[in-house]
């Protein structure tokens, strides 16, 4: 049987596969977690020509208020709001059956059976609580959500239920699926998530998933965690880098597929590098994607301009993909759903992610950031695509090591820094790590150039490079 589809691609991913007809699914959450949004996102979603959904309130909020909020987002469509998606007020009918449900469960198994909705949303049911006793409640729910199953429509009971209630609660026991909403008050920006507790029949995603509302509705970004990829042979070859100089000392190039991290301070030409990088690639026909988290859409085709690489052709063009993530919104879910669309296909061959110390230090997310660096490198080297990393290190003293413990994730370590030229300041490169491939050891000149980055003459007689903030000459 094919699954009802949320309308959002994660969303469904994280369920297994969508909503399964006939199946009752509890949402739960705090206030502010985003149910109500959800529920009402998911009847303009699923509500066709030829399908409809019913929302029922209970003593939420008026429908008067509902319908006000909703206008706010972009899901909403006024004229959808009766032919496709009714509201329709269950107070009276609880007001006036006293301490039995049976009229409240008869009018909603009636109208499953007489309309045929795809999709059956009752908020709150918890509220339900104040009207009967567990013996009774749970009666009711059985012959609630045992007759609306046979009706082919999806019943979303939605409440603000707690981890404990959700333990013992006649609800989830008869619930196909729980759904769990939560929301985290932090600075600078709040957290919300999504866990599938429970999903009868689906393979669904564990863990908590990343939820933002938005004009757009409540939005699921998926757990790269949870996502396994496949095992792939990477394809052999190495690809150029468009860096003068550099690709003689790695071999011929990078190796195609390869997770290449670029270290250095602020400056030092790192984001220059990348963006040749990405020039080389347009150059030779090939589709690339860059995240920045610094520099905005507008700087980097600036930037690329002044060097002479049109940029903005190759991206009117769809063979170049610009994304700035600002810092204040960056979250880890959230560059992995930006990640997973630009290789999504198996059309882009090359990323940049600009910078990676930036990504952990803001994300605060330190226990859980090894697991998700290798999941998120694991899904580009899957996709076929060669990814760089730039990551900051300090400007003065022995170089540090901002991934320490992590680094063996990359193939490539590529380590750009400042140096001490009698009276000057240079800048210094050298190939720090590559594995599986030969690559040169040596120490190079690094220079900013009004037409990129390039590699120069090798440093003689010099030493110090790993204990010392300037190179000193050595005895011959």
């Amino acid at each position: 049987m094919s699954r009802l589809s949320t309308g959002q691609a994660d969303l469904d991913l994280v369920l297994g596969g969508g909503l399964e007809p006939g199946s009752v699914v509890v949402v739960a959450g705090p206030p502010g977690s985003g149910k109500t949004i959800l529920g009402q996102q998911l009847c303009f979603a699923v509500a066709g020509a030829d399908r409809r959904a019913v929302y029922y309130t209970t003593w939420s909020e008026s429908h008067s208020k509902l319908v006000e909020h909703l206008r706010e987002f972009t899901f909403f469509t006024p004229g959808h709001l009766g032919p496709r998606v009714e509201y329709v007020h269950l107070g009276d009918i609880l007001r006036g059956g006293g301490p039995d449900l049976l009229p409240m469960i008869d009018e909603v198994v009636r109208k499953a059976f007489e309309d045929e909705p795809a999709l059956v949303v009752i908020d709150s049911t918890k509220t339900l609580r104040d009207f009967v006793g567990e013996r009774d409640l749970r009666i009711a729910l059985y012959d609630l959500t045992s007759k609306v199953a046979h009706s082919g429509a999806v019943l979303l009971l939605l409440g603000e239920y707690t981890e404990e209630e959700a333990r013992t609660f006649a609800e989830f026991t008869l619930a196909d699926g729980i759904v769990q909403l939560s929301y985290q008050a932090r600075e600078p920006v709040d957290r919300r998530g999504l866990r599938v507790v429970k999903m009868r029949g689906t393979s669904h995603l564990q863990g908590t998933h990343t939820v933002h509302i938005t004009r757009d509705g409540v939005r699921v970004l998926a757990r790269i965690e949870s996502m396994l990829p496949e095992e792939v042979v990477p394809e052999r070859g190495r690809i150029p880098t468009g860096i003068s100089g550099l690709d003689e000392l790695m071999g011929g190039g990078v190796p195609r597929s390869d997770a290449t991290l670029l270290l250095g301070p602020s400056g030092v030409g790192k984001t220059l590098g990348c963006l040749q990088f990405v020039a080389e690639g347009l150059a030779r026909g090939e589709r690339c994607l860059y995240i920045s988290f610094q520099d905005t859409e507008a700087e980097l085709l600036g930037m690329a301009d002044r060097l002479g690489w049109d940029f903005g052709s190759a991206r009117a063009a769809g063979r170049l993909v610009l994304s700035h993530v600002p810092v204040g919104n960056l979250d880890l879910d959230g560059l992995a759903a930006t990640a997973r669309r630009g290789v999504s296909g198996g059309a882009t061959t090359r990323i940049v992610i600009d910078s990676l110390a930036e990504m952990a230090f803001t994300a605060r997310e330190a226990e859980r950031f090894p697991a998700y660096l290798r999941s998120l490198l694991g899904l580009i080297r899957t996709a076929g695509a060669s990814l760089w990393v730039t990551s900051e290190t300090r400007t003065i003293g022995p170089m540090d090591e901002p991934l320490a413990g992590l680094m063996f994730l990359f193939h490539n370590v590529i380590q750009i820094r400042y140096i001490e030229l009698r009276s000057e300041i240079g800048r210094a490169v050298n190939v720090l790590k590559m594995r599986n491939s030969d690559h040169d050891f040596a120490l190079y000149d690094y220079r900013v150039t009004d037409s990129g980055v390039a590699v120069g003459d090798k440093f003689e007689n010099v030493t110090g490079m790993l204990g010392w903030s300037a190179l000193r000459a050595c005895d011959p």
